[in-house]
């Protein structure tokens, strides 16, 4: 039987599922639209669109994805594939896997979709130490969604990342969105040793959420608010998290807010090189 942990928000959903070769998780997207995303091998994903969800323009046709996949989270970007709310999914892993549904509580029902692997923009985000990748699979302005935003984040060994600490908790037009998020996490061993890394959670104006967590494969921790970061790798173990995001708002926009007392760490990111051990895998794959 498929293993699924589930970490919720009141608007921003995660499912990690675990899938033995030739298994099948059956899918109910309710009033949520998903992406599944391969953290680890490859699926078929077989989408049966529901009503129209107060959006959609007569029954979209049931549809069929190939996800390829990919070995680990830290080897390639993967392709995905969207689901949208009311509709009744079938995910099957020949191999077996380890497979994300990200989710948001959303209103408008879009088309079931495939993204490409090729298609997915790649980020080198900050410099020196708070050097990292950003894979924009489902960024606000990269791939289209009702609610749901979601990034992937690998930082190098040593290094940290969500930082300077950052928070989006408060509707301020322009400036600032409410978006709830949930952080996923995989973490590289050295040789047999197990890796792990640290969260930071920081009171913010708007919210009480506070946290310093320690960090191992399979770990989420969920943020309704506050600021975020850093997100510290440990050194010899790189560090990889799943970004999952969704919120009140109408506008679908990623408007952040930096700590003030950490803000000026941006300022110093000019003047240092990209950490050369990034990017960890090439923003296109030809064959996907």
């Amino acid at each position: 039987m498929a293993e699924v942990t589930a970490h919720d928000l009141p608007h921003a959903r995660l499912r990690i599922l675990e899938l033995e070769p030739g298994e099948a998780y059956a899918h109910e997207a309710g009033g949520c639209e998903w992406i599944v995303l391969p953290l680890r091998g490859a699926a078929q994903v077989h989408c049966t669109p529901g009503g129209d969800g107060g959006g959609a323009v007569g029954a979209a046709p049931a549809a069929v994805f190939t996800l390829h996949g990919r070995s680990s989270v830290f080897a390639a970007v993967s392709d995905f594939a969207y689901l949208p709310r009311d509709s009744r999914s079938r995910v099957t892993a020949p191999r077996g896997g380890r497979f994300a549904l990200a989710g948001a509580v959303c209103e408008r029902t879009l088309a079931p979709r495939y993204g490409p692997a090729r298609e997915v923009p790649v980020e080198l985000r900050g410099a020196g130490g708070c050097s990292r990748q950003v894979n924009n699979f489902a960024a606000a302005d990269a791939f289209d969604c009702d609610r749901l935003i979601a990034v992937e984040v690998l930082t190098p060994g040593g290094n940290w990342s969500s930082y300077p600490p950052h928070k989006h908790d408060e509707h301020e037009p322009g400036r600032e969105s409410r978006l709830e998020e949930v952080y996923y996490y995989e973490i590289a061993p050295r040789g047999d040793t197990p890796g792990y890394g640290y969260q930071r959670v920081s009171p913010s104006p708007a919210g009480k959420t506070d946290i310093l967590a320690e960090v191992r494969t399979g770990d989420a921790v969920l943020i309704p608010d506050g600021w975020h970061g850093p997100s510290i790798a440990a050194p010899g173990h790189d560090m990889y998290y799943l970004n999952v995001m969704a919120g009140p708002d109408r506008a679908r926009e990623w408007l952040i807010r930096d700590h003030p007392d950490h803000a000026w760490i941006r300022d110093t990111w000019p003047g240092q090189a990209v950490d050369p051990r990034l990017p960890f895998h090439e923003a296109e794959d030809q064959t996907r």
